[in-house]
């Protein structure tokens, strides 16, 4: 009974102890840890101040994803063939209406998103369909690197090496 109770002390000693080591002072904010640096396109990045809020993402004018200009333009150019229905440079998604490629029969649909500035692969996200359904993977991917190719070009010819 007394070694129970020895026990127990010790055990709360020791949770006093923890409890003590920790202190009342709040962690600080380092704003330049949530900063990406390097790179053309990250040099207009926004830094994060400290009293902002989750909810200051809605209220601002800057809301929204910013789209890597390259991307969007040569995704306008290259299925120039389809009529737009809705483009939304703000969020990143054009969407097209059905219409044939030059030289070819059979209509296709496409929305396209690009969801970061970065001119990268992963920013670029292509869904074709025809009529029948969504098409194969090789037309896809085919697409996307052709908007792909055409926005390096445009990117070289900015004189954005």
């Amino acid at each position: 009974m007394m070694l129970l109770s020895v026990k127990r002390a010790g055990c709360a000693l020791a949770a006093l102890v923890f409890l003590g080591a920790c202190g009342d002072e709040p962690p600080k904010f380092d704003p330049n840890a949530v900063v990406v640096e390097g790179g053309k396109e990250a040099k207009g990045a926004q830094r994060v101040n400290s009293g902002t809020s989750i909810l200051d993402i809605f209220r601002g004018k800057d809301a929204g994803v910013k789209v890597n200009r390259f991307l969007w333009t040569a995704s306008l150019q290259v299925l120039d063939f389809l009529p737009i229905q809705s483009a939304d440079p703000f969020t990143g998604v054009i969407s097209t209406g059905y219409g044939v490629p030059p030289g070819g029969g059979r209509a296709y649909r496409a929305t396209i998103l690009i969801s970061d500035p970065a001119l990268d692969a992963r920013s670029l996200n292509v869904s074709l369909s025809t009529q029948a359904g969504p098409v194969d993977a090789g037309t896809r991917r085919a697409v996307e690197d052709a908007i792909l190719s055409r926005a390096r070009q445009l990117r070289i010819q900015a004189g954005k090496y």
